[in-house]
């Protein structure tokens, strides 16, 4: 069994940088949190590519968040994403009760774990290896999953 790391960050090419080393460890499930993933770069070509190999591979995505908009704007490549792999991803949007939650995170396969600790800093830190270090997030995460409701689908046209 690998050895737990740790790197904490406080910049935005950091925590892209552990963003994308999380989704390159995972094979299996994402989850992640956040409430507009403007910091996420789910647009990016790279993130792009490495989540449709994950999705190819069988891997499950689960993206939960407060509000769709930047994603519907500004991550074309990502909604396309959705489409041709909507089996295996789904999208949540949170109540307005839970709408006060600030934190940002991304797990992958229960073992590693991205974190910001508030949404509006960039200061985190990244787990990889480590159950422990995931077990208040994927306990954070399936309340606001059970919580939340379904957002993000494409259309009959597909749009």
């Amino acid at each position: 069994m690998d050895e737990p790391l740790t790197f904490r960050f406080d910049t935005r090419r950091e925590c892209e940088a552990q963003f994308r080393a999380c989704l390159a460890a995972s094979s299996t499930l994402l989850e992640l949190f956040d409430p507009d993933f403007d910091v996420f770069p789910l647009g990016a070509p790279d993130v792009d590519a490495t989540l449709r190999a994950f999705l190819a591979d069988g891997g499950r995505l689960r993206l939960a968040l407060h509000d769709p908009a930047h994603i519907e704007r500004h991550y074309p490549r990502f909604l396309r994403l959705l489409r041709d792999y909507g089996h295996l991803c789904e999208c949540r949007q949170t109540p307005r009760g839970l709408r006060v939650l600030t934190d940002s995170f991304c797990i992958g396969d229960g073992r590693h774990v991205v974190r910001r600790f508030h949404s509006d800093h960039l200061r985190g830190e990244a787990v990889f290896h480590s159950e422990e270090a995931c077990d208040v997030p994927e306990h954070r995460f399936a309340a606001i999953w059970e919580e939340s409701r379904v957002v993000l689908q494409p259309s009959i046209t597909g749009l």
